[in-house]
């Protein structure tokens, strides 16, 4: 299977005039698998893969009337959200294209050709998320790396 496009037909972002920090959570799901046409692929057959790609922020906070019953009972607000919706066009031989679309009919994607794509679409989308994170004002969805003082007796 081999990448030939990537292409966005969304992208959003939203922050809620009150943002609280919270929990952050990403999310890829595929939401359609079509077979194109293409005449410059020969011997192999194009599958278009619809996705969305989505970073959740959401503030964790206790229900008024739980908490003087001491239970422990969440509910989770919206405090923002960054979206893109897509699709990807891959070269897949016969076998691997009719592999995936039958699997495709009980809405699954076989974990060998799944993984690469979120791969692909998570180092595709996030460069673009944090940048309108930063924009919005928002926490970055994933962690940067960071310089720390070192032991000096370490460096001897």
């Amino acid at each position: 299977m081999q990448l030939i496009g990537f292409n966005l037909k969304k992208v959003s972002a939203s922050r809620s005039p009150d943002f609280k920090r919270g929990s952050i959570n990403t999310n890829i799901e595929f939401s359609d698998v079509i077979k194109e046409k293409l005449d410059l692929l020969k011997d192999t057959e194009a599958l278009k893969i619809a996705f969305i790609f989505s970073i959740l922020y959401s503030e964790k906070e206790m229900n008024p009337e739980n908490q003087e019953k001491n239970q422990e009972t969440k509910s989770e607000k919206s405090q923002g959200e960054v979206t893109f919706e897509g699709d990807i066009l891959f070269s897949a031989n016969k076998e691997e294209a009719k592999e995936i679309t039958k699997s495709w009919k009980k809405k699954q994607i076989p974990e060998q050709f799944r993984l690469p794509m979120i791969n692909f679409i998570l180092k595709k989308c996030s460069v673009k998320a944090l940048s309108l994170e930063e924009d919005l004002n928002l926490p970055s969805h994933i962690p940067f790396p960071q310089v720390r003082k070192g032991n000096q007796e370490q460096n001897q």
